[in-house]
C-alpha cells in the first residue's frame, strides 16, 4: 500500500508522483490519498473559501510567526482539483478502481485506488 497525507498537493509535478507511487506499489495494492478538497456543499463551499481566501490571511498574520506559510496553504487549496478531476489524473497515472470519501463536507477527501 502506498499513502499519502497532506503531501500530493506539495510535489512538483502531481501526475509524476502518481506514476512513481504506482511503479513501486505491488500488483493488487493500493494508493491512499488524504488532501484537502472542495466542499460538496455550495452554501458551505462559499462561507469555507471566503474565509480561506479572506480572514485566515488575516487572522495568521498576527498570530504567526510565518504568515506566509499559511497564505500559501490557502491559495494551494483553492487552486487544487476537486475530487472528480483529481480522480482523473489518478486515473491518467494507470491506477484503476478509483474512488474516494470526503471528510468534513469535502473539506478533505480520501481518494483510493488499485494498481491492477
Amino acid at each position: 500500500m502506498t499513502t499519502i497525507s497532506f503531501g500530493l498537493r506539495n510535489t512538483s509535478n502531481t501526475e509524476k508522483a502518481l506514476k512513481e507511487a504506482l511503479r513501486v506499489t505491488k500488483d493488487g495494492g493500493r494508493i491512499v490519498v488524504a488532501e484537502f478538497s472542495h466542499p460538496v456543499n455550495p452554501v458551505f463551499k462559499k462561507i469555507y473559501l471566503n474565509y480561506l481566501m479572506k480572514a485566515l490571511p488575516v487572522i495568521v498574520k498576527k498570530i504567526s510567526k510565518n504568515p506566509d506559510a499559511y497564505i500559501y496553504l490557502a491559495e494551494s487549496i483553492r487552486a487544487w482539483p476537486d475530487q472528480k478531476a483529481l480522480a482523473a489524473k489518478i486515473a491518467d497515472a494507470g491506477w484503476t478502481q478509483i474512488g474516494w470519501t470526503n471528510l468534513t463536507f469535502g473539506v478533505v477527501a480520501v481518494h483510493m485506488a488499485v494498481k491492477a
